[in-house]
């Protein structure tokens, strides 16, 4: 029987404001692909961000429904034509992987999607006041966290280092370790000279310290910073595979992190990690505040392409983000992401 197509929209919320250095968000729309054949059902999660994904256009649903129906048509799903269209491809690989699945949560067979096995994720700590940061540091560390992700730019910097050293004072690197995202918040005249005194405090790694398309400025804050640097918006947009090595090539980043919804689907993303393992580029993998739906995608994707063995933790702490979240069977046990063991 021919693929049928199903789109239903729906609006998420927030328990708590999520901050970033682009605004903060109190709700999020998404849409739901739900495909059958007669016989099986596979849903996938479309779900672009306000003002960051590029493929976030004012006529989404129309052009959406346009894909699908070419897909109703084809019988496939028109991988090229979609590369520009990084939200939408990642919904709808979801959706057909799902529907050829034996149950149809089961997207990938490795030891994480059985239940077997857990995925390391850091602790992420939204942008807010000082004593809110502060508070939320401290709630992550009870909680267990070995690896904690802090959201800066929002805030005065020096209240922010701040905060840094005071999680350094009490927790050495071999304790806890940390990551800075700055979602591009540093002037690239400040950039350096920030990273120096972010430096002292042995992160891990900092995302995204300028703006994106600065392609030559950011190659310069690679070279020169005591601190690694992780790209992330950086790769919103770049989509060509011989695009992508180009401008990994010129930039040199330590890592690159990656989002399905952002960046290229499961397929775009493949292409990153292989292009970037090819040039000794480290990744991790990260959620786009999606649902449970996506989540579920993007955990079990990363357990496929990172193999059994996963120690580097993974963004992919955002399930308990909504009130009103679709139901997966998803948990988060001493630190990892967890999924139940299917029947």
């Amino acid at each position: 029987m021919p693929i049928k197509i199903n789109l239903s929209e729906r609006t998420l919320h927030f328990k708590q404001p999520a901050g970033t250095s682009r605004g903060v968000y109190t709700d999020r729309r998404i849409w739901l692909v739900t495909m059958t054949d007669g016989e099986h059902t596979g849903t996938g999660e479309c779900a672009p961000l306000p003002k960051l994904s590029c493929d976030d256009i004012p006529n989404y649903a129309e052009v959406l429904a346009r894909f699908c129906h070419e897909v109703e048509q084809t019988g496939t799903i028109p991988y090229d034509r979609l590369r520009d269209y990084p939200s939408m491809l990642f919904g709808l690989e979801t959706a057909w992987q799902s529907l050829h699945a034996h149950p149809s949560t089961l997207l990938f067979d490795t030891p994480f999607s059985r239940g077997e096995q857990g995925i390391p994720i850091n602790g992420l700590v939204w942008m807010g006041t000082y004593e809110e940061m502060e508070q939320r540091v401290e709630e992550k560390l009870r909680q267990g966290f070995l690896c904690v992700k802090l959201k800066i730019g929002a805030i005065d910097f020096d209240a922010e280092l701040s905060l840094v050293r005071k999680i350094r004072e009490r927790f050495g690197p071999r304790d806890v370790e940390l990551r800075v995202d700055a979602n591009g918040a540093f002037p690239f005249d400040e950039a350096l000279y920030k990273l120096e005194l972010l430096s002292q405090y042995a992160l891990h790694s900092i995302e995204q310290p300028i703006k994106p398309g600065q392609w030559a400025n950011m190659a310069e804050l690679c070279r020169e910073s005591p601190l690694p640097i992780a790209l992330d918006e950086e790769l919103i947009g770049v989509n060509d595979p011989g695009q992508k090595r180009q401008m990994l090539n010129i930039i040199k980043p330590r890592y690159i992190i990656l989002k399905p919804s952002l960046h290229g689907g499961m397929m775009g993303c493949r292409e990153w990690i292989e292009t970037a393992r090819d040039m000794q580029i480290g990744s991790w993998i990260t959620s786009a505040l999606e649902s449970n739906v996506g989540l579920n995608a993007i955990a079990q994707f990363c357990s496929s392409v990172y193999g059994p063995d996963i120690r580097m933790p993974q963004g992919l702490g955002t399930g308990q983000l909504f009130t009103d979240n679709i139901p997966m069977p998803l948990e988060i046990r001493d630190a990892k992401l967890w999924i139940s063991k299917h029947s």
